[in-house]
């Protein structure tokens, strides 16, 4: 049985369940697939063309901004391929929500930076369940 590679990524990447997001180096959305859709609440028709500031808290911005500058300009991030980032995020409603994502950096023939993906899923009831319990043995070590 043959398969149309090219017909499976771009059907893996437009449909997966996490959010999916491909930002040029300017910042600017250039990819937002369904799950994206799904966890911040923006249609692909809303997000394309916006800034990453749509999904990130005001509060975060410039540190935000100030690495994904420096990755722009070395092609280096202080966070490795694979590793695991946890921060808040924004729905369209502006609900704060938690989410961890893996980016992945992507060059062109010259090695310069294009632009940054990355692969985010909505983690905010593990976390508030984590939270939950924390609290519960803090009171528990309390007694």
């Amino acid at each position: 049985m043959h398969v149309d590679f090219d017909h499976f990524c771009r059907t893996l990447a437009r449909q997966a369940p996490d959010a999916i997001i491909y930002a040029d180096a300017t910042g600017l959305i250039a990819f937002w697939n369904q799950g994206a859709e799904r966890i911040f609440g923006f249609s692909a028709a809303e997000a394309l063309g916006q800034s990453l500031d749509i999904i990130i808290p005001e509060n975060l911005r410039k540190r935000h901004w100030d690495g994904f500058a420096a990755t722009m300009r070395t092609g280096n991030s202080r966070y490795g391929l694979g590793d695991l980032l946890a921060v808040p995020a924004l729905r369209k409603d502006g609900t704060r929500i938690s989410v961890e994502f893996t980016i992945l950096p992507f060059h062109d023939a010259l090695d310069r930076m294009m632009g940054i993906a990355a692969i985010i899923r909505d983690v905010t009831k593990r976390f508030e369940e984590m939270r939950r319990l924390r609290k519960e043995l803090a009171s528990r070590q309390k007694d």
